[in-house]
């Protein structure tokens, strides 16, 4: 499974870029605001640390708009994926711009059926938002199961990202399902490293090597 980061802090970004933990960068208005950047320096600035898509998203609700602000955010430069929503105009828009060779990302996915739609319109990768649907009362982690099989029944090219992903738990849950891809916070994305026997195991090792006295080189 590829991991995208979920995120407009560079800092952050560079950080795990460096280690070689991300495939991508997902980004929204709301991170946009949150990072304090403008729009256009900050993304481009995104898409110079990674390799992968960066995904950016239109505002304008509807197709016109979506297409119009679709070219400038392409200019930024080659590896950016654009962002829709999952309305009849982003659809529409979605196929327009697959069609011209762009990625893109259908996003605000809350169900299978809106899932098949975006695959009918040749979206790169689809969104669906695990944890808005945990919020309600629903199982995120199902609608991707959903998902997985609607797709796999029919050959669908259309890449699972695993959206609004809150918990270690749902990083492996939707591995196991088989989202092509996890779109993760920072944070949520280390703490997959962590494990209570794996620091008291280190713990043990260290204070055994200091009994030894000795020095590696």
């Amino acid at each position: 499974m590829k991991f995208f980061v979920d995120t407009a802090d560079v800092t952050e970004i560079r950080e795990l870029n460096d280690i070689g933990l991300i495939d991508g960068v997902t980004t929204n208005p709301s991170l946009i605001l949150k990072s304090g950047g403008d729009i256009m320096e900050v993304t481009k600035e995104i898409c110079s640390i990674v390799d992968g898509p960066v995904s950016a998203e239109v505002v304008a609700t509807d197709y016109d708009g979506m297409m119009k602000e679709a070219a400038v955010l392409a200019r930024i430069a080659g590896n950016i994926c654009i962002k829709l929503p999952l309305t009849m105009d982003g659809l529409k828009a979605c196929k327009a711009l697959t069609s011209q060779g762009h990625k893109t990302n259908v996003t605000l996915c809350f169900s299978a059926n809106q899932a098949l739609l975006a695959a009918k319109a040749g979206a790169t990768f689809i969104s669906p938002f695990v944890g808005r649907l945990d919020d309600i009362g629903l199982d995120g982690m199902e609608v991707i199961g959903e998902i997985r099989a609607i797709y796999d029944n029919y050959g669908f090219e259309t890449e699972i990202l695993a959206a609004s992903i809150r918990t270690v738990n749902h990083v492996k849950m939707a591995a196991m399902i088989g989202a092509d891809v996890a779109t993760v916070p920072p944070a949520t994305l280390k703490a997959l490293v962590k494990h209570p026997l794996t620091d008291k195991g280190l713990e043990a090792f260290l204070a055994d090597w200091a009994k030894t006295g000795q020095k590696i080189g």
